[in-house]
């Protein structure tokens, strides 16, 4: 029973859509109708710019980790990680945008954040280090996911290393669009770094 409870309320807080609140409350637009039309933080900092675009990859952040920090927080006895799963599925699949939201990546960063701060802190590293070399945001995603599926495996946890494994893999689906870009030659890079 508690695992559906947390199940449900993780959800419900993913789903929670930050890059269409910023824009509608601080903008008076609505993100889909621009760029990617993604809920999620880099069509945010390419469409409404850097105060946004970290507005909402902290809330988006903070999703992740909030859901996974609230079985600690009523002493339930579930296994964290999966809870923060379905705040990635809410955020990626949200109740409140139709079912369309982000790509998956800060919110699963979030729940990293929630178990492993440490981890947390390299895949920050990771992800700004590859940023910086390739200038690709899509692409930096995946390659933090798979060094961060490599790092897990030091700490031992096989919990850890599963669910690192399977948020990489879904992170790499979503951005399957952004791969063939890659290969053309007509994904966008970042003009700021």
């Amino acid at each position: 029973m508690d695992y559906i409870l947390f199940a449900i309320i993780a959800y419900v807080l993913g789903s929670i859509p930050s890059a269409l609140i910023v824009g509608k409350i601080g903008f008076k637009i609505d993100i889909r109708e621009h760029g990617s039309g993604n809920l999620g933080a880099t069509n945010t900092f390419r469409v409404l710019g850097i105060k946004a675009g970290i507005i909402v990859t902290v809330a988006d952040i903070l999703k992740g980790t909030i859901a996974t920090l609230l079985p600690s927080l009523f002493d339930a006895d579930v296994y964290r990680l999966i809870i923060g799963l379905f705040a990635v599925l809410g955020h990626t699949y949200p109740l409140f945008a139709k079912f369309k939201g982000g790509k998956a990546v800060a919110t699963s960063g979030g729940i990293i954040l929630g178990v492993n701060p440490l981890l947390f802190v390299i895949m920050i590293a990771t992800f700004i280090l590859s940023l910086y070399l390739s200038k690709y945001v899509s692409l930096s995603s995946m390659i933090t996911g798979v060094v961060s599926a490599i790092v897990a495996i030091l700490f031992k946890d096989t919990g850890l290393i599963i669910v690192i494994s399977v948020l990489t893999i879904f992170v790499f689906y979503r951005h399957k669009e952004n791969i063939k870009r890659i290969k053309n030659g007509t994904e966008p890079k970042i003009k700021w770094m």
